[in-house]
């Protein structure tokens, strides 16, 4: 318990010291209101800063509409005639509607599963007694 003796004896002292310079200090005058001739309600403390003009929104004036946007009507060409589509855009187009068959699909091998990390072992587990405590910190 030396820290305890410590603060009892360092603070003892300062409270003293603090009681014997507050006895030997001068004492500082009184001065009453009514000496000063200021009264102390009406002091008014002004700043150096100045700040913006205050923005005033008038809302008597009408709402402004925005104008209506021109909507314009976009023309579909019209389809084109069977005529008129060149033999070779017929046979692309025969080729993209075709299907492909089902009997000429490749025999997929199955693929073995790959191991792709290996299972970790937690670390060791160590126990450690506690330490016991010392000096002032042992009270808990």
């Amino acid at each position: 318990m030396p820290v305890v003796r410590y603060f009892l004896c360092v603070g003892g002292v300062l409270l003293a010291l603090l009681f014997l310079s507050d006895a030997y200090a001068p004492r500082m005058p009184v001065v009453s209101a009514t000496e000063t001739g200021v009264h102390r309600s009406i002091i008014r403390i002004h700043s150096d800063r100045k700040w913006p003009e205050r923005v005033v929104f008038d809302t008597n004036l009408p709402t402004i509409v925005p104008a209506p946007a021109a909507t314009t009507v976009a023309s579909v060409p019209a389809a084109p005639v069977v005529a008129d589509v060149s033999a070779k855009a017929r046979a692309l187009q025969a080729f993209a509607e075709l299907k492909p068959s089902e009997s000429k699909k490749p025999e997929l091998k199955p693929q073995r599963k790959r191991k792709i990390a290996k299972a970790r072992v937690a670390p060791p587990v160590i126990l450690v007694a506690q330490q016991p405590r010392f000096g002032f910190f042992n009270t808990w």
